[in-house]
């Protein structure tokens, strides 16, 4: 159903409907009519990636079809306003904007997240983006609110896992920060990150060096999950 079909647009249709103002479905509706982007993005599955997440009013006359349209009117004008002239074709940057906004919340770190992924995509190497594996559990309704080793080999299209090269759309509604991120990556040889325990990450060039930094990360976290020591009297 259609629950199941947008991700993070479905995110986007309970916070409408919470407001009393729109339904779920109803809005769900409007957010799946891809061809309102065709001249921006051709063949995009859905309005997903091109929804800019903002501030909205709303009033008890707003329909879905209004609110669907001024959110494409805002990315339309952050789009345009994006330094360094955006692409014809804005699908494939939109994509990897959307892997990096739900990758890292620090906005520091985005240009290097993205760079992450552009010196992937440029060597053919899997992008191995666990919120793709996410998103594809889920529009199957399989997440199981972690991802479990199966679930890397699960067979989707979005699953940059098994798959090389960039999803067939974007996974969630990039903000302006992961869209410049997109167009303009950090000039880097990084080629892995993982979390640093401060709500950052670790990068590295190397498949050595990135060990390590797992290495240290699970060290941490074992460290964080042990129940404390009983002290001696």
């Amino acid at each position: 159903g259609l629950a199941n079909t947008y991700r993070f647009e479905g995110k986007i249709a309970e916070a409408v409907e919470r407001t009393g103002v729109l339904g779920r479905q109803e809005f769900l509706l409007a957010a799946g009519r891809g061809e309102r982007v065709a001249d921006l993005a051709p063949g995009a599955p859905s309005l997903e990636g091109f929804l800019f997440p903002d501030t909205y009013r709303l009033t008890r006359h707003t329909t879905a079809e209004e609110l669907v349209g001024r959110m494409l009117h805002r990315f339309r004008e952050v789009w345009g306003q994006l330094p360094g002239g955006p692409p014809a074709n804005a699908l494939p940057a939109v994509t990897l904007a959307s892997l990096v906004e739900e990758e890292t919340p620090r906005e520091s770190e985005r240009p290097l997240v993205a760079s992450v992924f552009r010196n992937r995509l440029r060597i053919g190497m899997a992008l191995q983006c666990d919120p793709t594996v996410v998103y594809a559990l889920q529009l199957a309704g399989r997440y199981r609110g972690s991802i479990f080793k199966d679930d890397l080999a699960y067979s989707s299209p979005y699953n940059t896992y098994g798959r090389a090269g960039l999803p067939p759309g974007p996974i969630s509604n990039p903000g302006r920060a992961s869209l410049q991120a997109a167009l303009a990556p950090a000039d880097s040889d990084y080629l892995y990150f993982v979390a640093d325990h401060n709500g950052g990450h670790t990068f590295s060039a190397s498949l050595e060096r990135h060990s390590q930094a797992v290495a240290v990360y699970r060290r941490r976290q074992a460290r964080k999950l042990s129940p404390p020591r009983a002290r001696r009297r």
